[in-house]
C-alpha cells in the first residue's frame, strides 16, 4: 500500500507521526506521506516538524516516509501561494482539500489546486468536466478515497476521470489507527468505485510517480 494522504495529531490525527508511520510499517505499506491539514495560521509550525521527525527516524524504518501538507479551507485565492510555501518548508507532496460533497469546500477550490499544480486534489467531489481536463492538462492526480462522508463521490470521480484520461491514486486521509488500509482493501475499494480490474495496477503506478516526481523536484533543489 502507498498512502500519500494522512493526518498526524498536528491536525486532527490521533497519533504521533512516529506511532502512525510505525503501525502503516506493520501492515504492510511500502510508503507513506504525512499531510496535516494547514493554512496560514499553522503552515510554518507544521511542516517542518513533520519533515524533523521524518528525517531523524528515516534510517530505522522500512517504509518510505515523506513529508507533506494538505491545504485545507482556505479561501482558492490563496491555495497558488500556499502550495509554494508549503514546497519551500520542505513538503515533499502537497495535497489540496478538495470540494467534497460533505463539508463547506469554497467553490473554486479544484480549479485553484489544478491552477497551483498542488500533487494530489483530495476528494475533489462533483468536479467539473472543464477541471477534469485541467487537471489532465496539469498532470493533477486526482484521489479515490477510503475516508467516510468523502468517498460518497468515488464512483463520480472514477467514472468521469477514466473517461477522460486523469491520473487517479487511493489514500485513506487517516486520521486513526483504524482508517489505515492493507492494499488488498484498497482494491476493494477502487472496484466498488467502478473501475476496471485492468486499470487497478495503474492507480498504484500512478502513487509511485507521485513519489518518484517529489524526489527528482527535492533532488533538484540540492534538499
Amino acid at each position: 500500500m502507498i498512502d500519500l494522504h494522512t493526518h498526524s495529531l498536528f491536525s486532527d490525527g490521533e497519533l504521533l507521526p512516529s506511532e502512525l508511520i510505525r503501525r502503516a510499517e506493520v501492515i504492510g505499506y511500502k510508503a507513506i506521506a504525512i499531510t496535516d491539514h494547514v493554512d496560514s495560521s499553522n503552515i510554518d509550525l507544521v511542516i517542518p516538524r513533520i519533515v524533523n521527525v521524518v528525517k531523524k527516524i528515516k534510517s530505522f524504518i522500512s517504509i518510505e516516509a515523506i513529508p507533506g501538507a494538505e491545504i485545507t479551507h482556505v479561501p482558492p485565492q490563496m491555495i497558488p501561494e500556499l502550495v509554494k510555501e508549503a514546497r519551500h518548508l520542505g513538503a515533499k507532496i502537497v495535497v489540496v482539500h478538495g470540494e467534497t460533497i460533505v463539508e463547506p469546500v469554497a467553490p473554486g477550490t479544484n480549479r485553484a489546486a489544478i491552477e497551483a499544480n498542488a500533487d494530489i486534489l483530495a476528494h475533489p467531489g462533483i468536479i467539473s468536466t472543464e477541471d477534469l481536463l485541467f487537471a489532465k492538462d496539469k498532470g493533477v492526480t486526482l484521489e479515490i478515497t477510503s475516508r467516510r462522508g468523502h468517498c460518497l463521490s468515488n464512483g463520480y470521480v472514477a467514472k468521469e476521470a477514466m473517461k477522460f484520461g486523469v491520473p487517479l491514486c487511493v489514500n485513506t486521509d487517516s486520521h486513526s489507527p483504524s482508517d489505515l488500509i492493507t492494499k488488498e482493501m484498497a482494491v476493494m475499494i477502487l472496484y466498488a468505485s467502478g473501475i476496471e480490474g485492468n486499470r487497478i495496477d495503474l492507480i498504484f503506478e500512478n502513487s509511485k510517480a507521485i513519489i518518484e516526481k517529489a524526489l527528482r523536484r527535492t533532488n533538484a533543489q540540492g534538499n
